[in-house]
């Protein structure tokens, strides 16, 4: 049987390697980050929101009070409205934020051999038919390399 020595100062010279990378501390950031915002939200929800949409619904009470039977109507509108903000927000951050960023960022070279995958977001030949990241077929290139190639094969 194999026995395994694992020296002190070996191990900890990679545990701090490994814990002190610096995708691991932006990930953490993020976590840290993305759970104050959610508890943000779901204060803005459970104490704001709600409580507003309350005073307009036609039964007197709070929104906590709505109910099918057992089911907590009000307590699950307000945890989907929660998520509802949150994903809106992760949207517009990211996608369009982020994207709009990413296009004023980028260098617009006319005379770019280059192009960008329409499914997988690599960078490939402005040339290619098909990805060779993701392997799919780009349509409007497709379309285009057919339209080149004869139709009829009756030749005389």
């Amino acid at each position: 049987m194999k026995h395994i020595h694992i020296r002190p100062g070996h191990f900890w010279s990679e545990f701090k390697a490994f814990a002190f990378k610096g995708n691991l501390l932006n990930l953490a950031v993020a976590i840290v980050i993305g759970n104050a915002f959610g508890a943000l939200v779901a204060s803005l929800v459970k104490n704001i929101l709600m409580p507003t949409i309350s005073y307009v619904m036609p039964n007197s009470g709070t929104y906590r009070e709505w109910h099918i039977g057992k089911v907590e109507i009000g307590a699950f509108l307000g945890e989907m409205l929660n998520f509802t903000i949150i994903a809106m927000a992760l949207f517009v951050i990211v996608v369009k934020l982020f994207g709009t960023m990413q296009r004023l960022l980028s260098p617009n070279d006319p005379g770019s051999t280059t192009k960008e995958c329409p499914f997988c977001f690599s960078v490939i030949s402005e040339k290619a038919i098909r990805c060779p990241q993701c392997t799919s077929r780009l349509a409007e290139e497709r379309d285009a390399h057919h339209d080149r190639e004869p139709v009829s094969s009756d030749s005389a």
